[in-house]
């Protein structure tokens, strides 16, 4: 089935999008710095890999350890995984890791590490996501198939009257389907589609990378620690555990930006256009946490702090302290809404609190 295409509304009499989008250009220009990475950031990638890489080289090398410490240094593996695509890989595919764009594809190529593949995570995220954010339908964020009801739009099923209770458990199977399913899936269906950031690839050379891709990952985190004298099911529960470490932690980041109980889920209307301009839908449908921790903004990539990413995908993370400012004054200028939530644990009962009302018959809610 075709899609609906979509559009949104051109209409922004006030101006909201091209006075912030000037104000925030000026504060780069007026500071004289670039709006991509920096030395924070380049020491927050070597520090992110060493979480990934030290652990695993540990266990690796050391053949006392007991099995308690190497699963404490698993998880460990997981929290680096996971970092590495929150601080390294989520910038550089959004070219703003550095201005340079062999090291984007580079730094970008981490994907690789996560299990993913770069082809379909820009699809997914920069074109779906970031285009048509919480769009039932567009916006494959929010399509968790029929387990977990993250609109209001989908099908209720009873099974979704449990889902407070069971979510959180399997949001940490993310990374998973991505080494296992998802991948194959959506190869498939970008390209039927003709989906592509940027240039278009050759389905080809697309099918031949993600196939030789896979084949490299399962050679380096399950081939390999056997061929050292692992027994097979040790490895694979290490695997299960660094995944799933990585996994809870990159679900539940994005579910406290956008599935709240303060984040819409608009639809378009019977001739698919939207009622706001794409920079307002923004601001009506993403949420910030915690925006005065320095470990939250640390360790996320500057992704408790959405609604600036959304806003401006194209600025490093880096710099996103430093334009909320801007952004929140300019929101409440226009009299916008500026999502956010004072701490983690604010979000994270609210996110449940969602997911309670959303699990409720849409008749009883």
């Amino acid at each position: 089935m075709t899609k609906q295409a979509i559009s949104f509304s051109r209409t922004d009499p006030a101006n909201f999008f091209k006075t912030l989008n000037k104000r925030v250009n000026n504060y780069f220009k007026e500071n004289n710095i670039k709006r991509t990475g920096n030395w924070k950031l380049y020491l927050k990638t070597i520090v992110m890999f060493a979480l990934l890489i030290v652990p695993m080289t540990l266990i690796l090398t050391i053949d006392t350890l007991p099995a308690w410490v190497q699963i404490l240094l698993m998880i460990i593996v997981g929290v680096g995984m996971a970092g590495v695509g929150m601080n390294v890989m989520h910038d550089a595919n959004h070219g703003s890791f550095s201005s340079k764009k062999w090291v984007n594809k580079l730094m970008g190529s981490s994907i690789y590490i996560l299990a993913g593949n770069d082809y379909n995570w820009k699809v997914q995220h920069n074109v779906l996501h970031h285009t048509y954010t919480n769009i039932q339908g567009h916006d494959e964020d929010i399509d968790a198939g029929r387990i977990i009801r993250f609109s209001k739009h989908t099908k209720w099923l009873k099974i979704h009257k449990y889902q407070k209770y069971y979510a959180f458990f399997l949001y940490g199977l993310l990374t998973v389907n991505w080494a296992i399913t998802t991948d194959f899936i959506q190869t498939f269906q970008y390209l039927k589609r003709k989906l592509a950031y940027g240039k278009f690839p050759n389905p080809a050379t697309q099918w031949t990378k993600l196939i030789i891709g896979k084949i490299v990952y399962y050679a380096v985190w399950i081939a390999l620690p056997i061929m050292l004298g692992f027994i097979w099911w040790q490895v694979l529960i290490g695997f299960l555990i660094m995944h799933y470490t990585a996994g809870i932690i990159l679900s539940v980041i994005f579910q406290l930006a956008h599935v709240m109980p303060n984040t819409d889920m608009p639809l378009p209307d019977e001739n698919g256009s939207m009622k706001n301009t794409w920079a307002i839908h923004q601001l009506f449908t993403t949420s910030n946490f915690s925006p005065k921790s320095w470990l939250a903004e640390f360790y996320t990539g500057g992704l408790n702090r959405q609604v600036e990413h959304h806003l401006f995908a194209n600025i490093s993370h880096v710099h996103y302290r430093k334009i909320a400012k801007i952004v929140k004054e300019t929101a409440n200028e226009f009299s916008l809404p500026y999502n956010e939530y004072n701490t983690f644990w604010k979000a994270i009962s609210e996110h449940y609190n969602q997911l309670k009302v959303l699990g409720k018959k849409p008749s009883l809610t």
